[in-house]
């Protein structure tokens, strides 16, 4: 299959240039070994992969020897697997000061992210990847950060070719898993089947100790029938048949596996009665779409959940802005006491760009009258946003614009 060019590359040769050691993790299947063995290809560097049970024993048993027989520069594939090899990583940086000695991939979990950090402190730069994007597998990748002004929005609008609203929901359905691209629908089942068993669970117990694998299941499951809504972890033990602190233990580890991420709320000292509950979301729309059994784009496209994984793809998309984009971006979203809800609030730089989900081509105008309660916060308000099915930027009034899903 041809390399598809990752927009996390940019941020990833530029922290290089700093950094000793650099680790990426993320969900198992996102890409992460694909993107650094081509980055490393024809320069010489090691490449060691810890699945090899003979370099993991080795590893694990002599860490000294097994970095007498792999040089540095090196890249080690699922790193997690060997720890004992941190200490070792440690002492080699602190005796150079070279950068980009050390390329380390790891399945995302709280035990690697604990040694990588206790041991590597000062040294290590941690980046996260997610599934492919949209515009990745349109084969666009971008140096700049996302625009919130008309002009910037028309001139990125035009790299684009218009996807109407099946092509964004075969997007959704299928998900960003990169072997994913050509398969039909029996063998993406047969996929997200395998990868639940064969990934998932095992480092359910691997990873997490986790003994009750089904109890584990029902819960992922349940998740994925709550996309885009506020965390309940009482429906979820419900629908899980397990303790509510279970299942709230559990998705805080299928957050920390990249499974699904908690979009918190937006706070202010200024703004007073603001809800405090996570909303739910899945990291690949994909892997939800397989949970909850929608199989088909059209069967989702015009079901009752269609409005939430719309929702899910667009946050989505500006998750993955945040994480591989050059300024730091903090995602929230504004719900009040009283029922008002901003579906995301995006500070950068100090200045709050408002945003609002709509799957429709032509939403109505008053859709941005909530974003006024954001006008007695400290911070700047900016433009806002209201991404949908447009089929080309327009703008609203003199702070808001209509913009297109597909170009983010």
């Amino acid at each position: 299959m041809e390399y598809i060019s990752r927009e996390l590359e940019r941020k990833f040769l530029k922290m290089n240039q700093v950094f000793k050691v650099l680790l990426v993790t993320g969900a198992r299947q996102v890409g992460k070994t694909t993107m650094l063995k081509h980055l490393a290809k024809d320069t010489g560097r090691t490449i060691v992969s810890m699945d090899d049970i003979r370099n993991r024993e080795l590893a694990r048993r002599d860490p000294r020897l097994f970095f007498q027989m792999y040089k540095t520069p090196i890249l080690i594939d699922e790193v997690q697997k060997a720890p004992e090899l941190f200490e070792y990583i440690k002492q080699i940086c602190d005796e150079t000061e070279e950068k980009g000695l050390f390329w380390l991939t790891g399945s995302e979990s709280k035990k690697l992210l604990k040694n990588a950090g206790d041991s590597l402190a000062g040294r290590v730069c941690i980046l996260k990847m997610y599934s492919l994007s949209l515009k990745e597998k349109t084969g666009i990748t971008f140096a700049s950060d996302l625009p919130y002004t008309f002009n910037g929005l028309v001139e990125r609008e035009k790299l684009f070719p218009q996807y109407d609203v099946n092509q964004i929901y075969e997007h959704i359905w299928r998900g960003g898993m990169p072997e994913l691209l050509d398969f039909d629908a029996e063998q993406m089942y047969s996929y997200y089947s395998s990868y639940i068993d064969t990934y998932l669970m095992r480092d359910a117990v691997d990873d997490n100790g986790i003994s009750d694998t089904e109890g584990f299941r029902r819960v992922l499951t349940a998740c994925a029938a709550f996309v885009g809504n506020l965390v309940n972890y009482s429906d979820i033990a419900a629908a899980g048949g397990v303790s509510v602190p279970t299942a709230k233990n559990w998705v805080k580890i299928l957050q920390t596996m990249g499974i699904v991420f908690l979009l918190d709320t937006y706070s202010n000292n200024e703004l007073k009665r603001l809800v405090k509950t996570p909303k739910l979301y899945f990291c690949d729309t994909g892997l939800a779409a397989y949970l909850s059994m929608w199989t088909s784009k059209d069967v989702l496209m015009n079901g009752a959940a269609s409005g939430h994984y719309f929702e899910n793809y667009v946050v989505g998309e500006l998750l993955r802005n945040a994480a591989y984009g050059t300024t730091k971006v903090n995602i929230t979203y504004y719900r009040d006491t009283n029922q008002k809800e901003i579906d995301v609030v995006i500070e950068e730089n100090g200045v709050l760009h408002p945003v609002e989900i709509k799957k429709t081509s032509t939403p109505e105008r008053k859709v941005v009258k909530a974003f006024n309660v954001l006008n007695v916060s400290s911070n700047e308000l900016g433009n806002g946003l209201v991404i949908c099915m447009t089929d080309r930027t327009f703008p609203i009034d003199e702070k808001n614009l209509m913009v297109p899903a597909y170009i983010l």
